[in-house]
């Protein structure tokens, strides 16, 4: 592939201005979203936000208007068409508009318009969905993703009406990908097979809607006839009045021999003895030592009853609730790995009238679920080392370990309705590819059942839930756990599981056929890398996750049922790890592994993606200290310089947010943004070569224009211009083929970052000397001497400087002085505002006043507003600017309740200043500029 010219494209929406503030927002909201959401189609690990990856493909896919002066001339014009299209993808990232056909055939116009600017041709008739759709289809590059993961990335690209491809080693991240972008459209438009379907539904069967109807039938049908057949080993709770009820929930706990010999009880091990924390139905098991059986009981009771117990065990060890004795963790996995540890039901949770009912274990629910006999079960071993896994110490060494034999006996047995599924289909008229189909999305649901039906989920006491094993991405070892009765109504059902399919099928745009899910190793292969894609992708990062490792946790369920259909992607008896791109434990040098594979697979997205397009990767920042010839190393180094040496120079980089609250006052941490895209275009082969001292001038001149933009304009918060700074910057050192030093050697990412640093520092600097002299005073001050007493001399001096006084600063509440003695006052100490005069309020007081009215009262900003509009004059954008001066000085120095108050004020500054703005414009007084 030969590399244009820079005049040969033009720059693309993403690598000048996003609106990060909604796709953050956004984005942090999809961990509420549940039904309808494609995450609830199958458990993957670190997906990437939809809000996130339909912002970044359209931002790659669309011109920006400061490269299209025939269209946009002025500046103004420009800062308008990009003002006009941030809006469009502040209306777009939302999710309850994913759907909205309108808004998404307007972003498929916008991206066909730039890709026809680009090609010399005409637009497609902007009124004529189906002629965009089409001259998409035929002209616009695809859209890759070498590491599709949970398919996140292909299925917005397919949303926008571009041709998605998604490639992966692990087999059940192509089957999630395949089951999003791949199997719904080829019967989009199709009604149910099944009988019960209406052949006269309303408005038709649209997109996958007959899908997903037959998705839900055949799952019931699976769910009556598994009843049929293992249904009395879920039987009902006996209640007090001789009524039954339905169970939730079997609470279990494992045990091992207390270590006393004189006492040999079996001790239960145990977390917590609470089972419910919700207001008016506070119940806790009782444990109670029978003396002449020498066992230990359980009997639950409400609070009445008592306070709850402290558990038995913790990060040490378990004590013996019989005798006392204390056993340490050794002792336990020793019991574990001997096969001593047993199980001992602790209660039981079923449904009641809008409630949850909590009983106490009886031995016939005891003696039922033991009566369980599998037929089959997986017994593949877990890996002897592998990221994640905390539980082969404890004996548990074998897949099938991690389940009761009632849980493998349930999941064999829906297992075995698969076929019996697919022959009934097609008796209903539906072709052996349909039943496939169908059958695959049922399969996925054997894998979400696994999820939460094992050993290892546990009860949640606060929300009165099973939660499912993967709360995080290990295998943790779990000492009490909750069995979930697949039959019930409530929490972890089969049926709800079956509606969440359906609903997320539901919803899938199915608008184009043009998606694809390969099994591929990303490092190694060329197909299906072809005309010339764009690449957006979010590759592994060192030793984040386990994939492999993990998905064999679902793959020995799906490969049974689906080899037969996928023969390629489940031939192996285990997922793919020799080749996998991680630091795992299983490879003899770990680190120069994944970054051996790293390079390589940029390597390759460098030879094949298209020129006319930025690429964009996604990157989980993870500051991952290492040594390595003496020298400090990091994770971020390590991704900047396989980028830079597989020949791409990294225009911009945008740090995406999930975990932002939704108000300023609930943030408890300044945390990095979650992950960080680097948007890269291909280095002309013939770059020059350039000087350390030609570099470091050239970054001078540049970056502050850049900080510029970033902040003024594009309204990058504080805790993220660290991260957004690195792209301007880094495109400035990754131009060059190479920097040298004058002796000849290179000048490395990383010392490009400490540069990069510096002249951030420096630009903070300037934007302090803009401040008025009593905020330059303060912030000078607070950065030598923190809020502790120092001499009046020191302050004089300083004051001095400043062109201002100590005795005015002591005047106006900023600080004390006495006894010789100058101490700045703490932020905290400026509380609400009593109203001053026009312009009275210095930056300082302006900043600390507004914060205090941000965290503390309701209304969005209103009465922050109302002192800006009041107080502040001309000096209202000095407030902005203070607040990320001092947000950098709070950081550095560990203060992380200030720091987050500066971050959210000017988070939040654009919304205040608008409120301002309309306040004096309603007083007729108009903000000073």
């Amino acid at each position: 592939m030969t590399t244009p010219t820079p005049a040969a494209f033009r720059r693309k929406l993403i690598e000048v201005d996003l609106p990060l503030a909604k796709i953050n927002a956004e984005s942090a909201r999809e961990k509420s979203l549940r039904h309808g959401h494609p995450s609830t189609l199958h458990l993957w690990w670190a997906r990437r936000p939809l809000a996130a990856c339909r912002a970044v493909v359209f931002a790659s896919m669309v011109d920006d208007p400061g490269d299209c002066p025939d269209e946009f001339p002025t500046e103004e014009e420009q800062r308008a068409e990009r003002k006009r299209l941030h809006d469009l993808i502040e209306r777009l990232v939302v999710w309850e508009h994913s759907t909205d056909e309108t808004l998404l055939a307007q972003a498929r116009r916008e991206i066909a318009r730039s890709v026809a600017r680009g090609r010399g041709h005409a637009p497609p008739d902007p009124d004529d969905r189906a002629a965009v759709l089409a001259y998409l289809a035929e002209h616009a590059p695809p859209v890759v993703d070498p590491f599709c993961g949970g398919g996140s990335i292909p299925l917005e690209a397919q949303r926008l009406g571009l041709k998605a491809i998604g490639t992966d080693l692990n087999p059940v991240a192509v089957l999630i990908t395949k089951a999003l972008i791949e199997l719904p459209p080829q019967f989009r438009g199709r009604p149910p097979v099944n009988p019960d379907a209406d052949p006269m539904q309303r408005g038709g069967w649209k997109g996958a809607a007959g899908l997903a109807d037959d998705i839900r039938w055949y799952g019931r049908w699976m769910r009556e006839r598994a009843f049929e057949r293992i249904g009395h080993l879920y039987p009902k709770a006996r209640l007090a009045d001789g009524t039954e009820a339905t169970v939730i929930a079997w609470l279990w706990a494992r045990t091992v021999p207390c270590p006393n010999p004189a006492c040999g009880v079996a001790m239960p091990l145990m977390k917590t003895f609470q089972l419910s924390k919700k207001k008016g139905n506070e119940h806790w098991t009782r444990p109670i030592h029978n003396r002449e059986a020498n066992a230990i009981t359980f009997t639950v009771q409400d609070h009445a009853g008592g306070v709850p117990e402290e558990g038995t065990v913790g990060r040490k060890g378990a004590i013996c609730l019989a005798c006392q004795t204390t056993a340490p963790l050794a002792y336990i996995r020793e019991q574990g790995r001997a096969g001593h540890i047993g199980e001992q039901m602790t209660g039981i949770v079923a449904e009641g009238d809008r409630q949850r009912l909590f009983l106490s274990p009886t031995d016939e629910q005891g003696r039922v679920a033991n009566a369980a006999t599998p037929r089959w079960r997986p017994s593949a071993k877990l890996p002897d080392r592998a990221l994640g896994f905390a539980v082969q110490a404890y004996g548990f060494t074998e897949w099938s370990h991690l389940f009761t034999e009632r849980q493998i006996t349930s999941l064999t047995n829906f297992s075995d309705l698969l076929a019996e599924v697919r022959t009934t289909l097609t008796d209903h008229g539906g072709s052996a590819e349909y039943a496939d189909v169908v059958v695959t999305y049922l399969t996925l649901m054997i894998g979400k059942i696994a999820a939460c039906g094992n050993s290892f989920s546990w009860w949640q006491n606060l929300g009165d839930k099973v939660a499912q094993i993967f709360a995080r991405q290990v295998i943790a070892m779990v000492w009490d756990f909750a069995e979930a009765n697949p039959f019930s109504s409530s929490t972890q059902n089969w049926m709800a599981h079956i509606e969440w399919i359906s609903r997320v099928v539901e919803r899938l745009s199915v608008i184009t056929t043009l998606g694809e899910a390969h099994q591929r190793n990303a490092s190694t292969s060329i197909h299906p890398y072809r005309d010339d894609p764009v690449i957006v992708t979010d590759p592994p990062y060192y030793d984040n996750i386990g994939y492999a490792d993990l998905s064999d946790f679902f793959y020995v369920w799906l490969r049974p049922m689906l080899r037969e259909i996928y023969p390629d992607m489940f031939a192996s008896i285990a997922v793919p790890k020799n080749e996998e791109m991680t630091a795992s434990p299983r490879f003899e040098n770990a680190r120069e592994h994944f970054e051996s594979a790293l390079s390589d697979a940029l390597n390759l997205i460098r030879t094949r993606c298209t020129s006319g397009f930025p690429s964009s990767i996604f990157y989980a920042y993870k500051q991952q200290e290492e040594q390595r010839d003496g020298r400090t190393s990091t994770g971020w180094d390590t991704m900047l310089t396989a980028i830079v040496d597989a020949g791409f120079q990294i225009v911009s980089t945008w740090p995406m947010r999930t975990e932002r609250p939704g108000r300023p006052r609930a943030f408890e941490s300044n945390a990095l943004a979650t992950s960080v895209v680097l948007v890269c275009r291909p280095r002309p082969e013939d770059a020059p070569l350039a000087t350390r001292g030609q570099f470091l001038e050239e970054l001078e001149a540049k970056l502050p224009e850049a900080l510029d933009q970033l902040t003024h304009e594009g309204h990058i918060a504080p805790v993220d211009l660290a991260q957004a700074a690195i792209g301007p910057g880094m495109k400035v050192y990754s131009q060059y083929a190479r920097v040298e030093t004058i002796g000849g050697e290179a000048v490395t990412v990383r010392e490009a970052l400490m540069a990069i640093n510096r002249e951030v520092a420096r630009y903070h600097r300037r934007e302090e000397g803009a401040l008025d002299g009593e905020s330059r005073f303060c912030a000078g001050w607070l950065q030598q001497h923190g809020y502790t007493a120092a001499k009046f001399g020191d302050a004089d001096t300083l004051a001095r400087a400043m062109n201002v006084t100590v005795e005015g600063l002591a005047g106006r509440g900023l600080l004390r002085a006495e006894a010789g003695e100058v101490q700045l006052l703490r932020p905290e100490r400026f509380g609400p505002d009593d109203g001053p005069r026009l312009g009275e309020l210095t930056a300082w007081e302006g900043l600390f006043r507004m914060a205090w009215h941000l965290w503390h009262e309701d209304g969005g900003g209103t009465a922050a507003a109302a002192l800006l509009a009041r107080s502040m004059g001309s000096g209202a954008a000095a407030v902005e600017r203070l607040a990320r001066i001092l947000y950098e000085h709070f950081d550095h120095a560990g203060d992380s309740a200030n720091a987050v108050r500066c971050n959210g004020l000017v988070t939040a500054w654009e919304a205040i200043e608008g409120q301002a703005v309309r306040r004096e414009e309603q007083a007729g007084l108009g903000i000073g500029q």
